[in-house]
This record gives structure tokens, C-alpha cells and sequence, in this order.
């Protein structure tokens, strides 16, 4: 058995999960780009802090106009959008009712 064998197989099982951590990375920037530019007005999205909104304004390439309650509108850098909210996708499309100030919901539910 060759004297270097055993250091080779070292290195290459301490690379090879760094080599497939930079794809997977690669891969994810790459989706999150084409979903940040492919957003149109009407669509519900969610930003990286949670907010949930609807895109009212996609005019500029860096930013993006959210209608976050009816008549209140806020500029975001397209970068903080995380996903598209959807029913299928585990992220309702609509909060559920309101929580009032003692944190329980308006609704009584």
C-alpha cells in the first residue's frame, strides 16, 4: 500500500463535503435570483424578516413596492424577498385573523 494513500482518502473525504456545500449554495442563489426577478405585480410574497405583502410596484431592477395593508405601501431591495407565498408551499397566502393585543385571535378561534 502506498505511503500517501491514506492522507490522499483524508483530504478527499474532508473536500468532497466542502465541494458539495458550494453547489448547493451556488444552486440555491441562483433560484433565489430568478425568483426575485421573475416577480410581477399581484403576486404575495414573503421578505427574509417575515413580512408578508403583495407586489404593487416592480419598475426599478434593484427594488420592489409591497402593499403590506390595504393603502400602505413600502419599498424593499429585491434581495430581501424570500419566497412567493402560496397554500401549496406550507405558507398560507393570507394571515389568519388578526391577533388582538393580548395575543389571542380577534375571531375567538
Amino acid at each position: 500500500m502506498d505511503p500517501l494513500f491514506l492522507p490522499l482518502l483524508i483530504i478527499a473525504a474532508l473536500a468532497l463535503p466542502l465541494i458539495m456545500n458550494v453547489r448547493r449554495q451556488k444552486r440555491s442563489m441562483a433560484e433565489a435570483q430568478a425568483l426575485q426577478s421573475s416577480l410581477a405585480d399581484g403576486d404575495r410574497v414573503v421578505t427574509t424578516s417575515g413580512l408578508y405583502g403583495t407586489v404593487v410596484g416592480t419598475a426599478d431592477d434593484t427594488t420592489i413596492d409591497l402593499e403590506i395593508a390595504p393603502g400602505v405601501r413600502t419599498r424593499w431591495l429585491r434581495a430581501a424577498i424570500r419566497e412567493r407565498a402560496t397554500e401549496s408551499g406550507g405558507i398560507p397566502a393570507r394571515p389568519s385573523a388578526p391577533l388582538a393585543e393580548d395575543g389571542a385571535k380577534a375571531d375567538n378561534s
